[in-house]
């Protein structure tokens, strides 16, 4: 470490590191693996922290009727990771839990290293109960969720400490689970000017060391806890006497504790800006914080299929070092682009029929699905009138879908959702044939962003943060037929880099009426325009293509991103 610079310390739930390690549960993950990766490859100092999650989320199985059942996920820690002998100790309950972290390090493309701290809680010191906090990424019910933040968020900043690390200059929390860092920040500059409790004076100074990045429009998605859960796990009563900073409605929320102890905040794209600014902005008091956006991107370098990553490298060399480069994707000839295609097609199709022995055929029209299976995705949209999908199919020449995704283990409405759409795979046959991959996870994602013909994305709007799919997809020059949220709204240049479902003003309806609105708008695009464009308009196509690698992965990227935040919200 050098102490001479200022240094970025970004905390996370969950961390994509590499394929082997079960680190994350997913987008928010992938996230922010792809967010260091490109911080190293910028030279940014920083360090992360996040949990062990000796456990994973869960290896997913879908039974004869489709339903869901989750397994734990074991790997060698020891394979991955250094251990290092620093110790740390948070109070829960009034008794000490002892941390311990592992070393996995990420190497930048001109060698720069950035460290990630992974916190470990199962150490003999500690009762059996809190040796297993760091093993389940969102297990448990709220007491347990609540330790795993305690430990996080106290226990990372007291571990960096006890790894030399005194001067952090930023602290950048990837959503709220990390917040309860603001508390342990506070009670040390008391302590560190001899008093026992923190002022506003030190809320304040705090403000200053903060970043907070939130990620969801769902109120549901941030996490709040009753005020005597937290109290009984912390050991103090002193929340209702900042209640401006701590609580809202009476509850711990993490998500106002980190809005109020912030400098900057943002959203991760236009649009989730405007909704977050309308969703967390306190109406009638004052505030200090203002919502920016900086919307999210993807790691190129990781993203990109093989055969694109040798095309970008004979026709645009460079582009790792420099991504906005790939506009110049508009001067490769278009045959090449889908040489590239078939290749990372091909891939995809051997893979799905090796897994579930669909029939699938790399000349026929393929399009993907595959997000986490939460109902406002509305995964089924596509599935809503079967008959007519299969005439519009019948006319055009075939069509295969892949579907792929998980639902939390406590979430049955999105259980329900994967088995509804297994149990329409036999009524669509033969016009279309339908497959639901399990465990959708880095190695899936690469092959079905790569190698499928259209991204299909059908959120309930404004509840899409951001989505980075769509962009991963883009860079291999697979468009999206997607609804105006989240990045679309941004990325989406009609049949030049995909096309739009619906309209942008369809959240003033009914969830039934848009539902409907937004059916009849995705098959009249699949059957006037998506599919006939495949068909009868290769060159048209090809042009399509093109412009969604040198128009949308040009831009959507974690580093221009990361420079955003550099420039925001780091060292500003």
């Amino acid at each position: 470490m050098n102490s001479q610079r200022e240094i970025i310390a970004y905390f996370s739930m969950e961390i994509a590191l590499e394929p082997a390690l079960p680190t994350y549960s997913g987008g928010l993950g992938m996230l922010a693996g792809d967010t260091i990766r490109s911080a190293a490859d910028l030279k940014v100092p920083m360090v992360a922290v996040t949990s062990l999650h000796r456990q994973g989320y869960f290896a997913q199985k879908l039974d004869a009727n489709g339903w869901q059942t989750e397994t734990p996920v074991v790997w060698n820690v020891g394979e991955h990771c250094r251990e290092l002998p620093a110790r740390a100790q948070v109070a829960i309950e009034g008794r000490p839990v002892w941390l311990r972290a592992w070393q996995y390090t990420v190497k930048g493309r001109s060698g720069h290293e950035l460290p990630v701290f992974l916190l470990d809680t199962d150490l003999p010191e500690n009762s059996t109960w809190d040796r297993a906090l760091t093993n389940h990424l969102y297990g448990g019910d709220a007491w347990y969720r609540l330790c795993q933040e305690i430990v996080l968020g106290i226990g990372g900043v007291r571990m960096l400490q006890a790894l030399g690390y005194h001067d952090i200059s930023r602290f950048h929390m990837n959503e709220g689970h990390a917040a309860l860092l603001g508390l342990e920040l506070l009670d040390e500059r008391a302590r560190s000017s001899g008093r026992d409790v923190f002022n506003h004076d030190d809320v304040q100074a705090i403000q200053q060391s903060c970043v907070f990045t939130t990620h969801t429009p769902v109120p549901a998605g941030h996490d709040r806890f009753p005020l005597e859960l937290v109290s009984r796990a912390l050991g103090r009563s002193d929340f209702a006497a900042h209640h401006d900073v701590f609580c809202c409605e009476g509850e711990l929320n993490m998500t106002y504790l980190a809005l109020n102890l912030s400098h900057y905040v943002n959203g991760v794209a236009k649009k989730h800006g405007e909704v977050s600014r309308h969703l967390l902005l306190p109406k009638d008091a004052f505030h200090h914080y203002q919502i920016d956006h900086i919307t999210n991107g993807v790691h190129l370098a990781t993203w990109a299929s093989p055969p694109f990553a040798k095309l970008f490298d004979r026709f645009v060399p460079g582009w790792r070092e420099d991504n906005a480069s790939l506009r110049g994707v508009l001067n490769i000839p278009q045959q090449e682009v889908w040489k590239a295609h078939v290749a990372a097609k091909e891939k995809l199709v051997q893979e799905i029929n090796r897994r579930a022995n669909a029939g699938f055929d790399a000349d026929i029209f393929t399009l993907a699905f595959a997000r986490r299976a939460a109902t406002y995705k509305r995964a089924h949209l596509l599935l809503t009138d079967p008959s007519r999908l299969k005439r519009i199919v019948a006319e055009a020449g075939g069509l295969q879908i892949v579907y792929a995704g998980k639902a939390h283990p406590r979430d049955n409405p999105g259980k329900g959702l994967i088995q509804q759409i297994i149990q329409t795979r036999k009524e669509l046959l033969p016009e279309v044939r339908l497959v639901y991959l399990e465990n959708y996870d880095w190695e899936l994602a690469r092959l079905l962003v790569a190698g499928v013909d259209v991204w299909l994305n059908t959120p309930e709007p404004p509840l899409e943060a951001s989505g980075t799919s769509g962009m991963k997809a883009a860079l291999n020059g697979v468009p999206s037929l997607s609804i105006l949220d989240g990045w679309w709204l941004e990325g989406c240049v009609e049949h030049l880099t995909g096309w739009a479902i619906g309209k942008t003003n369809s959240i003033a309806d009914s969830p039934d009426a848009r539902n409907r609105r937004d059916v009849q708008s995705l098959y009249q695009k699949l059957e006037e325009v998506v599919l006939p464009t495949f068909q009868q308009r290769r060159e048209d196509w090809l042009r399509i293509m093109r412009h969604a690698i040198a128009l949308n992965a040009s831009h959507f990227n974690t580093q221009r991103m990361v420079e955003e935040y550099v420039l925001k919200a780091y060292f500003e």
